[in-house]
């Protein structure tokens, strides 16, 4: 089955199913007041594009670009639909992330993610693809549950 990207439609089922379930796991696997995924109107800001993978008719990864500044951007919403891991198509979707940035001039993409092991496939694929451990940025503070990547493009 091939595999498109597309910008997000927020009145697909099967997009709203899927980001239904990366706010939802976002708050269960991250303590009180540590988890900043952001819910629907969050992601429908005009600083932030949204894009879903779909196999078929199902929305089976989603990603997001929130634009920081003329430089900068910050990736949001990184989730592959749980049946689906493994197949590359987080690998892919940062790909797209990442390039989409380059389009846009950005020079850094940052990220704030969790610790455990509930976190570590996504920090391996960050990392694979060059990113850092590195400061806060933006409105984000440090505490011993949060961790903070860079990349220079």
């Amino acid at each position: 089955m091939s595999a498109e990207i597309r910008p997000a439609d927020f009145e697909h089922p099967s997009v709203l199913a899927l980001l239904d379930l990366h706010f939802r796991r976002m708050h269960e696997q991250s303590p009180a007041g540590l988890a900043f995924a952001l819910d629907l109107s969050g992601l429908q800001r005009p600083d932030i594009s949204v894009w879903v993978l779909w196999e078929g008719d199902r929305a089976t990864a989603v990603g997001a670009l929130k634009r920081l500044s003329e430089t900068a951007g910050e990736i949001k919403s990184m989730r592959v639909h749980p049946d689906r891991l493994g197949r590359g198509l987080g690998a892919a979707m940062l790909g797209h992330i990442i390039a989409q940035a380059r389009n846009l001039g950005l020079t850094r993409l940052s990220l704030e993610t969790g610790s455990g092991p509930a976190f570590e496939p996504a920090l391996n694929l960050y990392r694979r693809r060059g990113f850092v451990d590195g400061e806060p940025f933006a409105d984000y503070r440090p505490s011993p549950f949060n961790q903070f990547l860079h990349l220079s493009l």
